[in-house]
């Protein structure tokens, strides 16, 4: 076979600038099979100037052409066998897999939902009941609540800080602030200096001690935020859940400044009222149910303590407002750990008024 129809293959190689491609392609990978290969100094000691020694029939045999080169009939008898293969593109341009990559980006990048939020977003309602287990703590707490206030005051003290601790902790929790370290050590300092007031002033001044607490932990709370550096509207954001959560841990301050045997029925009605209502029945239904155990054991703790029938009342009272407490702990942002803390203290937080309004009503 002569080599003068294929002079120009003939000539030495010479570098032109040529487009650069981002990605390899199909017309990119024919025209390198074309092409005679670089000269490489490591191997040949050749430089682009220097024309290629290797027999053109070699090199496309080796690309998959049998050995003939373009010009001869039949050229192609065989397709080249490419080494990788070749990605598809989509209408843009756009490789279908950067095209996928690029449209699930957005979605690994987005901010994961919560139970609530996710149901919320579907339509359907963002209420997620603790289950019995926090019911059984805080039946728990309630029990000794119940108990420390038949033994003494400060041995009501001693659940009774438990219970503003682990208020101040879920309230923080539920509102989706966490972590929350100075907020919560600011509710829970708030609770502990209103148990203190109540001790040092005596149970007839319990209001003016609560209130007091209240009052002045509001503008602690005040002042620090604004010494804050966080945009204006994520201090009000956190203005309003500390003073919520410090509001709820003084408020539970109520149970110290009760009468001890009003202590000691309200703690027994709350406990059962929790455990009815965490039963799996229909919502209406669990909730009479819950409010008739809450008046049942206020009778039946009522006779021992020598309140009699008006622990029903005191009993009813503090159901209702453990039930509230208990659907609260139950909106917005429920998990476990909103579950195993406001879901707890909730319902003993919230009853602490009626226990020492009604005490002073049936004591």
């Amino acid at each position: 076979m002569t080599n003068e129809p294929y002079d120009e293959y003939a000539q030495p190689y010479q570098p032109q600038q040529t487009q650069q491609w981002q990605g390899q392609t199909w017309d990119t990978q024919v025209q390198s099979s074309y092409l005679p290969p670089q000269g490489q100094q490591g191997q040949q000691g050749q430089g682009y100037g220097q024309p290629h020694q290797e027999p053109y029939g070699q090199a496309y045999a080796q690309a998959g052409y049998g050995g003939q080169v373009p010009g001869d009939p039949g050229a192609y008898p065989q397709q080249p066998a490419y080494a990788q293969p070749q990605p598809a593109y989509a209408s843009g341009g756009q490789p279908v897999a950067a095209a996928t990559a690029d449209a699930e980006a957005p979605a690994a990048d987005a901010p994961r939902l919560t139970a609530a939020q996710r149901a919320r977003a579907e339509g359907r309602s963002p209420v997620i009941e603790p289950g019995m287990q926090p019911a059984a703590l805080t039946a728990l707490l309630g029990l000794l609540l119940a108990g420390g206030a038949a033994v003494g005051s400060y041995a009501l003290l001693v659940p009774l800080v438990l219970l503003q601790a682990v208020t101040a902790a879920g309230w923080f929790r539920l509102n989706g602030m966490w972590p929350a370290r100075q907020g919560i050590a600011l509710a829970f300092a708030g609770g502990v200096t209103a148990d203190i007031a109540l001790l040092v002033a005596g149970r007839e001044n319990a209001p003016a001690a609560i209130l007091g607490t209240l009052g002045v932990w509001v503008l602690l709370t005040l002042v620090l935020q604004l010494r804050s550096h966080a945009s204006p509207d994520e201090r009000m954001y956190g203005l309003m859940a500390t003073v919520a959560s410090a509001a709820l841990a003084i408020v539970a301050t109520g149970h110290l400044a009760a009468e001890p045997h009003a202590v000691t029925v309200g703690g027994v009605a709350v406990a059962v009222a929790v455990l009815a209502r965490a039963i799996p029945l229909p919502t209406p239904v669990s909730v009479v149910v819950a409010l008739l155990a809450a008046a049942g054991a206020g009778i039946a703790a009522g006779g021992v303590t020598g309140l009699g029938s008006d622990g029903a009342l005191l009993g009813l009272g503090a159901g209702v407002c453990a039930l509230i407490g208990h659907r609260v702990a139950s909106y917005d942002y429920p998990s476990r750990f909103v579950h195993m803390t406001a879901g707890v203290a909730l319902p003993l937080a919230a009853a602490a008024p009626a226990v020492y309004l009604l005490g002073r009503v049936v004591g």
